[in-house]
């Protein structure tokens, strides 16, 4: 039932996005979020989707597991777009007792199905050619100014990281929850929803259990490795903005901006 889920997950690879710095990749994806929600023709979301398909073929991760990545939200797409048909005003196309489908709500349902599908697909590429180690550091520079602020960003950028990885982690874990008591009997899949919805609160007493025993043995293992936060920590790896870099940043920012303006 959980098995595909790409979130959080990293691909080791050598394709030129895998190379790119962390702090690149997180700075477009941004900019690629803006423009997403500035467009509004159908012209500028295929331009968007272009350039998408570029990296994720430049990247050679295969197209199904990024489109694996739209299953944790396929229902919350689905329900979007049937709100958007039977609550926006408009042209009425279809009535259904007091309850009537618009032709604005339709479109415009689409054009969030379509914003909140290709903002998935980028982040989900993102995470699959980033390390979380190279996603900390890219996080905690770009985050760096904040810190004038009081904010501990080191932390923040280490918390969101170790939040990211581990979802595939407790994904496995709550298969493995399941598998064990659908052998002694339980049932998941068979029923009316709100059964199913009953049946999944067994499961996840044992899975909040295993979730604090994780975090307890990270933080031991990082204090036994003397982890003390960002203050005078140094790395193994330093991140270094190649030339490649800078021309990917100024162009893909430049394009975005001229898609979400112009478009």
């Amino acid at each position: 039932m959980l098995k595909g889920v790409t979130i959080g997950q990293f691909v080791p690879g050598e394709s030129p996005v895998h190379k790119l710095d962390p702090r690149t990749k997180l700075t477009v994806s941004l900019v690629f979020v803006i423009c997403i929600f500035l467009v509004e023709s159908l012209t500028g979301f295929a331009l968007t989707a272009a350039f998408l398909l570029s990296a994720i073929l430049l990247s050679t991760i295969p197209f199904s597991m990024i489109l694996r990545g739209l299953r944790p939200i396929i229902w919350l797409l689905f329900f979007t777009w049937i709100l958007h048909a039977f609550t926006d005003p408009g042209k009425v196309i279809y009535a259904l007792g007091p309850l009537h489908v618009t032709m604005e709500g339709v479109q415009e349902g689409f054009v969030v199905v379509v914003r909140l599908a290709l903002l998935m697909f980028g982040t989900t590429l993102v995470t699959l050619t980033t390390s979380p180690m190279s996603l900390t550091d890219g996080l905690e520079y770009l985050l760096w100014p904040l810190k004038k602020f009081g904010l501990p960003v080191s932390e923040l950028a280490m918390m969101m990281t170790i939040a990211l990885r581990f979802i595939p982690t407790l994904l496995d874990e709550a298969e493995r929850i399941m598998k064990a008591q659908e052998a002694r009997g339980a049932d998941f899949v068979t029923g009316s929803l709100s059964r199913r919805v009953r049946a999944m609160i067994p499961l996840l007493v044992p899975l909040f259990i295993s979730s604090f025993q994780r975090a307890d043995e990270l933080a031991i293992a990082m204090e036994a490795r003397a982890y003390r936060g960002g203050e005078g920590r140094t790395r193994l790896h330093r991140l270094k903005m190649r030339p490649l870099d800078w021309v990917l940043l100024v162009l893909s920012s430049g394009v975005f901006v001229y898609l979400g303006i112009a478009f």
